[in-house]
């Protein structure tokens, strides 16, 4: 038998056995979903437009000082107020203590004190809330200091502005989906070779090295059949993106080819190897696992990773989920890249991957025991 016919036989027993296995229709197609829509619920957010800080407020005494602040306070339009009319120490206490509201604003006691007190939960102390309600009170008590000195508009003032490389309706919930569908087509092809483990418990790769079949040409059919079932998770995820969470697209259809192309098979080449020397599916499992949780947080599937510290830059550029991620972004949401030498760079980076891996893959398939056990 010719290595064609040898190939297409393999492909269609590879993607008879898999779709047998109905565990294949929840990871490879259910889990993926349900992982994505938690995450873009939890990350997505709303982009700011609607952000709210609960806060409420607690006035020692009246005077014209704490009276001047508090009616400044109403206005900004961040806050929603716990409750209209201040409270006292202790009804703030415990509003803090039960997580009841974000925090707490304590107004100057008397007339020639001119400062703020802003109280909250230790264990939001370093959130992003509490972030912007201390930002917002020094800039109220930075305006307060330029009126007690005679500066009634300030000289300079800062304005903000947000650019991007795509089009302008880009937002963080299209950097995120796009960051989770790289996600899970990484992890399709780190955990979906794991019928090969079990052919290799069950003694069916025992049987088949006792036949002409080429075990290198078993892999591939094995890539193959995740490969196509990538596309259908490109199809299905970018869909619930866009339909249940707003997401953009702006599809640049040979960037996207390219990118799902070389990343696909270079992480299915990954979970080949790891299938290759894995004689149980806890060995198995438990290498996928630290492949797929190491690559997770530092390849920019979340965050950019120039947020990341120096030392892990180095770790992050040797990462095949980095320029998976980065290209799928180019093809889906930014709309370029194919021109671009970062692009093809990425693309040489997941291509040495899977060409290393298949080839190590093959070679200890060919060599190693495969006996049942």
């Amino acid at each position: 038998m010719n290595r064609s016919k040898q190939f297409r036989k393999l492909f269609a027993a590879t993607l008879k056995m898999m779709f047998r296995e109905k565990q294949v229709w929840f990871w490879n197609i259910f889990f993926p979903i349900i992982l994505m829509s938690i995450f873009m619920v939890i990350f997505g957010g709303n982009d700011g437009s609607d952000f709210k800080a609960k806060v409420a407020v607690v006035q020692p005494a009246r005077n014209e000082a704490a009276d001047g602040m508090l009616s400044g306070l109403r206005q900004i339009p961040v806050f929603e107020w716990k409750s209209e009319a201040p409270v006292t120490a202790e009804q703030a206490d415990e509003w803090i203590k039960e997580k009841d509201v974000d925090g707490v604003i304590y107004l100057p006691a008397d007339g020639q004190t001119q400062s703020l007190k802003l109280v909250v939960n230790t264990e939001n102390e370093q959130s992003a809330t509490t972030q912007v309600i201390r930002g917002i009170l020094e800039q109220v008590v930075q305006q307060s200091n330029l009126a007690a000195a005679g500066v009634q508009t300030p000289p300079f003032h800062l304005e903000m502005q947000a650019v991007t490389s795509g089009s302008e309706d880009l937002s963080y919930t299209d950097f995120l989906m796009t960051g989770m569908i790289a996600l899970a087509l990484a992890q399709g092809g780190l955990f979906g070779m794991v019928d090969l483990v079990e052919m290799r418990r069950k003694g069916l790769l025992k049987r088949l090295r006792m036949t002409p079949v080429r075990m290198g040409l078993l892999g591939l059919a094995s890539m193959l059949v995740r490969f196509l079932l990538g596309v259908f998770q490109v199809c299905v995820l970018a869909a619930i993106g866009v339909f249940l969470f707003g997401a953009h697209l702006h599809i640049d259809v040979p960037t996207l080819i390219v990118a799902f192309f070389i990343g696909s098979l270079a992480f299915n080449a990954l979970g080949y190897l790891f299938s290759s020397f894995s004689k149980t599916l806890e060995a198995y499992m438990g290498v996928a696992n630290i492949a797929s949780f190491l690559m997770m947080f530092i390849s920019g599937i979340f965050f950019p990773t120039n947020s990341l510290p120096g030392w892990l830059q180095p770790v992050k550029d040797a990462l095949p989920l980095t320029y998976f991620a980065e290209g799928l972004r180019d093809g889906m949401v930014y709309g370029s890249g194919i021109a671009s030498t970062e692009f093809w760079l990425g693309a040489g980076v997941m291509a040495l991957w899977g060409v290393v891996a298949y080839l190590i893959g093959a070679t200890l398939y060919r060599r190693a025991k495969v006996e049942a056990r």
